[in-house]
């Protein structure tokens, strides 16, 4: 488990306090949402994950590991695996393959063992073929796909990705989605940060941050039923829930609860029966 007590973190030498006060527990094996205005510390929060920063008041556990115990650091990184806005920021590899095995080289495994993960994780993220290709080759949507790649070969029980389709176009974005749900599917605890509602209404959990604080936690269904809270921080709805709220306001009998476009499907469909 992640656990974020009472953390505070300032940026010095500006003296820009960006977490005022976050507690959190996130449990292996969930599939949270991180979203909020810009500026509200979102991006702080989640390299406080894996040790990339440390708190100036309060404490981050992963798996009762303290992140302000530089003697845990080595043992933190494998478990938490970050993936940048930007993969250009943390690719170092000429070639795919090559950047793959950063991570497991950094472990000191032996050589075989880094070609198996490797051969493992390129596999898992459905990128074996490109393999051999030279990361400038790549395509934005390759290259974040070749990132989780190299964070994957790490074997994390978590990953926290920092808008992992930002900038992407649709086809880029469905495979980077899809990969998501599936190594959910498999046990992997996703944190991600998003500013896609749709997105978020497909994960198990959004947590909504503002002004560097926790303003709402809870199942999609719960957070998105809160319109009043996340209009007041200019947070919009998913799609389909604002189109069911136009429906219900022109007097049809429909939930509004809705967060994906299969269940939009359904009501329309049940309405149209009636």
């Amino acid at each position: 488990m992640i656990v974020i007590k009472n953390v505070f973190y300032q940026y010095e030498p500006e003296g820009v306090q960006a977490l005022q006060g976050i507690s959190l527990n996130i449990k292996n094996g969930e599939h949270v949402a991180v979203i909020g205005p810009n500026g509200c510390g979102k991006t702080t929060l989640i390299r406080h994950l894996n040790a990339l920063l440390i708190p100036s008041g309060g404490n981050v556990c992963i798996d009762g590991l303290d992140t302000k115990d530089s003697q845990n650091h080595s043992r933190i990184r494998p478990l938490v695996g970050m993936v940048f806005q930007n993969p250009d920021h943390q690719i170092v590899g000429m070639t795919v393959e090559e950047d793959c095995a950063f991570g497991p080289e950094n472990l000191r495994l032996k050589p075989a063992d880094i070609r198996a993960r490797v051969a493992e994780a390129l596999v898992r993220v459905g990128i074996a073929d490109l393999a051999p290709r030279n990361i400038e080759s790549l395509s934005g949507g390759e290259k974040r796909l070749a990132a989780i790649a190299g964070v994957l070969a790490m074997r994390p029980r978590y990953i926290a990705l920092d808008e992992p389709t930002a900038f992407l176009d649709p086809i880029s974005i469905k495979r980077v989605m899809d990969l998501l749900e599936k190594l959910h599917g498999e046990g992997v605890g996703i944190i991600h940060i998003t500013h896609n509602m749709a997105e978020a209404a497909g994960t198990n959990r959004i947590v909504v941050m503002n002004e560097g604080r926790l303003y709402l936690d809870g199942a999609p269904r719960e957070i998105f039923g809160q319109i009043d809270k996340l209009q007041a921080i200019g947070m919009h709805l998913p799609k389909m829930t604002e189109l069911m709220m136009k429906l219900k306001a022109a007097g049809l009998p429909v939930r509004t609860d809705i967060v994906n476009m299969e269940e939009a499907v359904d009501e329309v469909k049940k309405l149209l029966k009636k």
